[in-house]
């Protein structure tokens, strides 16, 4: 431990948690066990490194981080108590799990058998699965992380640190964030993690609590990283005997080097764990705590000295006092307490004088004859109602200021600063500084979805109390808009610039929807996601494009229908005309004709034949042929000698298998 964490020792941050002993120590942070005087328990205190305390980006990633985290609850969980700053030091105070780490237990007992593994792998993955269902990745998986309290239960830590280092300016962007045995390959490469990142290092830390050893070595931490880029992680079974192959496929599967083939999440993984153990029917095991760790062995702080009312320190050892941060460092001695604490009410005695008559004035009594006036006392009289008067001239000009106060400043409170927190979190502290919220949403290329960028007006700006402030929250990166049906061209290139686009000229073309002059598509298409102020190329429309009319004759309505339909047509009349080469129901022709141009959209007339073919009635009585043509719709004129209904049909006109117009005349010739 260094002589910088050393120096914290026995300080009390925020006035509340007294820095006690080093724990661990990191590269960006120490951890401390202290106490929480408030509440008189014994707290984890994790202390940024000074550079972060002045970057404003790390304190807001920071607080976010501490605020997401302590929404969680799970056993495998280490619980967050408090965050805050204090001078240069910016701390979070966290749940003291006594025992050690996961790192302290495979130093002192190596690799460990399968059911142990599994035991500690449990709880971690079933803290991960809550952590995923939040939207939260932990990004820095170890088995420093992994903490083994002294009755066997497994917690993790540090959810979110990585993340606000990531976000601070003082971070070089070059450096690769995290512990480069743990990495992901797209932490490597892009920089980016999601959930099948911890799925990864989780699976990185199962293959080293079978084995005792990481699966890439290497030089430098670089090098490390990048091995799993190019390298799949070997088999534990490979590196160490006993092994089961389930345990193998296991570690593969969560350790493929392509992030959509492992498992989805921390709750699959855990799944599969389950039913791994299920399997090999391993059995419960009790996981034992470190027996030399930094958290058993540190030694407790003394006594803070106390500073007399002469000024001498006295304490119980000669150990330096505790110190509070921009404080002074002495502490008075408590004052002694009554002997009785019993409330003593107060009496008023008081004495009647005569009321003056309405409207008399009182007057002084005169002084007796052969008696002095004592001067004395009247200018004591003088004295205590000057003195009287003037404290009421100055208890009314305290009322006016209080009152002046209020009318003006006083009814203003502070715009709190909100940036950098979810929606949630800046409507809860607009609502404890008393204030109402207003959402307005702002395009952002870098801003997650639901993340303040600021606030209108902005912190540190006076307001009524009670009045609204305009949170100004990401909408992440805008998507090109969908077209509506009529297309108009103002409607939808304001719609382009409220999502910042630049509307652009990208020429015309033929639409059958979109009127001549409206919008007829976009180009990239809509929903596509663009950068902030990205430009969009808009089609107009030329109206609909010329159809030429096809050759319908003697198809039936039906499929005249769908072939207009195809061609961007509709049917508008169906009109029977006759046609003695057309069946009665097919199509003749259409108006406008065959070959005609018209536009697409546009409407056109059927005509369907109503010819009908006039059947045989030779041989057939003449009743039979008249009640026959006359259901037909056939006029019917009979040539015969005899003038009688049983004559038979000899001869007919039209011929049968004619096409005949209904309601024309069919020529009957019978005999007798």
């Amino acid at each position: 431990m260094t002589a910088a964490g050393d120096r914290l020792v026995g300080v009390v941050l925020d006035r509340r948690y007294r820095i006690e002993s080093p724990i661990a120590r990191g590269g960006m942070s120490t951890v401390y066990r202290g106490t929480d005087l408030r509440l008189d328990r014994p707290v984890a205190v994790k202390v940024m490194d000074p550079q972060f305390a002045a970057d404003p980006q790390f304190l807001a990633r920071f607080e976010f981080e501490a605020r997401a985290v302590a929404r969680l609850t799970h056993p495998g969980l280490v619980a967050v108590h408090d965050q805050g700053q204090d001078g240069e030091h910016v701390f979070l105070v966290m749940e003291l799990v006594e025992g050690g780490t996961l790192r302290e237990l495979l130093r002192e007992r190596g690799p460990m058998p399968p059911h142990a593994a599994a035991a500690v792998a449990a709880p971690v993955l079933g803290a991960l699965a809550v952590a995923h269902r939040a939207g939260l990745v932990h990004r820095d998986i170890k088995p420093e992380n992994v903490l083994i309290s002294g009755n066997g239960e497994v917690k993790i830590a540090d959810f979110g640190l990585v993340r606000a280092v990531a976000a601070a300016t003082t971070t070089s962007r070059s450096v690769i964030l995290g512990t480069a045995a743990y990495l992901s390959p797209e932490q490597v490469t892009t920089g980016t993690a999601d959930a099948r990142s911890d799925v990864y290092s989780a699976g990185i830390l199962v293959f080293e609590m079978l084995t005792g050893r990481t699966p890439f070595t290497g030089d430098t931490s670089l090098s490390v990283a990048y091995q799993r880029v190019e390298k799949d992680v070997p088999d534990p079974s490979s590196v160490i005997e006993g092994v089961p192959e389930e345990f193998d496929r296991f570690v593969r599967r969560a350790t493929e080097r392509e992030a959509d083939e492992r498992y989805a999440d921390a709750q699959v993984m855990a799944d599969a764990l389950g039913e791994l153990c299920d399997t090999l029917d391993l059995p419960r095991y009790r996981v034992p705590a470190p027996r030399r760790s930094a958290v058993r062995s540190t030694p407790a702080v003394p006594a803070p000295a106390v500073v007399s009312s002469r000024g001498s320190a006295t304490a119980a050892d000669p150990a330096p006092p505790t110190t509070v941060l921009d404080a002074p460092t002495t502490v008075r001695p408590p004052a002694p307490e009554p002997t009785d604490s019993r409330p003593f009410p107060t009496r008023v005695a008081t004495r009647q004088h005569p009321r003056p008559e309405s409207g008399a004035v009182a007057a002084p009594d005169p002084a007796p004859p052969g008696t002095r006036v004592d001067y004395a006392t009247a200018r004591r009289r003088g004295r205590r109602s000057a003195l009287a008067w003037i404290v009421a001239i100055l208890v009314l000009a305290l009322f006016m200021g209080v009152a002046g106060w209020w009318l003006g400043a006083g009814r203003l409170t502070d715009v709190p600063t909100v940036v950098g927190l979810d929606r949630a979190a800046a409507e809860a502290a607009l609502e404890t500084a008393g204030l109402g919220s207003e959402i307005r949403g702002e395009y952002s290329d870098d801003v997650p979805v639901d993340t303040v960028l600021g606030t209108d007006p902005s912190a540190g700006s006076r307001v009524e109390d009670g009045g609204t402030v305009a949170l100004l929250v990401s909408l992440g990166r805008p998507t090109v808009p969908s077209v509506p049906g009529s297309g108009e061209r103002s409607v939808v290139e304001d719609e382009l610039r409220r999502r910042t686009f630049v509307p652009v000229d990208g020429g015309t073309a033929f639409s059958t929807t979109v009127p001549e002059g409206g919008v007829a598509a976009l180009d990239p298409a809509p929903g596509t996601v663009l950068p902030v102020g990205s430009e969009v190329r808009v089609v107009v429309s030329k109206g609909a494009p010329p159809v030429t009319l096809p050759d319908l004759t003697g198809s039936s309505v039906d499929e005249s229908r769908r072939v207009l339909d195809e061609a961007g047509l509709t049917v508008g009349e169906i009109r029977e005309v006759f046609d003695p080469d057309v069946d009665e129901g097919r199509v003749v022709g259409t108006e406008p004709g065959e070959g005609t141009t018209v536009n697409a959209g546009g409407t056109v007339t059927l005509l369907v034949s109503n010819a009908v073919k006039v059947p045989s009635m030779l041989g057939r009585s003449v009743a039979s042929a008249r009640e026959e043509l006359t259901r037909l719709g056939f006029e019917i004129e009979v040539r015969q000698v005899a003038g009688s209904d049983r004559s038979v049909v000899i001869g007919q006109n039209p011929g049968a298998g004619r096409r005949a117009e209904q309601g024309s005349t069919v020529t009957l010739t019978a005999l007798p």
